[in-house]
């Protein structure tokens, strides 16, 4: 046997050998999809609970839920959540470790909060104010009042009213 044939040979042989392990790879890529899908899923979950612990804080605010109700409703939420979270560090490795799964999903709670933005220590009283007057500023630039027959809204620019046509000039 040549040289030649004896390459030829082993040529052919790797190539039958990566022909017969792509479907492995194949498999791997399908698993780190399906991980990933569940990851999602439990995010989703994650994002769910989280969601209706809030409607839950909000709804007791208003009084829509009797006061012996609100804490085993409260526990049940927060206990789904924590099984949510142990199924997800099961699967992400987490690498900031805060302490155990109720006091992270307080956090997240609190962190989604529309009225956290006030609880920020970090804003001095000056830095509030700059901001609202900012704000105000930018909506008085915006706004010109409102249209004298119909009463719909007209901005600064409008010669017009874009609701009736009357004439603002």
């Amino acid at each position: 046997m040549s040289i030649g044939a004896v390459f030829l040979l082993l040529a052919l042989l790797i190539l039958v050998a990566l022909y017969l392990y792509a479907p492995l790879m194949r498999r791997d890529r399908t698993l780190q999809v399906d991980e990933s899908h569940e990851i999602s899923a439990l995010m989703a979950e994650r994002d769910r609970v989280i969601n209706a612990l809030q409607e839950l804080d909000f709804d007791f605010n208003l009084g829509k839920i009797l006061a012996e109700d609100y804490p085993v409703q409260r526990a049940d939420l927060l206990q789904k959540g924590a099984d949510v979270l142990r199924k997800l560090d099961e699967l992400t490795p987490v690498q900031d470790i805060r302490g155990d799964t109720a006091s992270r999903i307080e956090q997240a709670v609190t962190e989604r909060r529309p009225d956290a933005a006030s609880e920020n220590p970090n804003l001095s009283d000056d830095d509030l104010e700059s901001m609202i007057a900012a704000r105000r500023k930018v909506r008085k630039d915006r706004s010109a009042g409102f249209c004298p027959r119909c009463g719909k809204p007209v901005m600064v620019s409008d010669r017009f009213c874009p609701a009736c046509g009357k004439s603002l000039t």
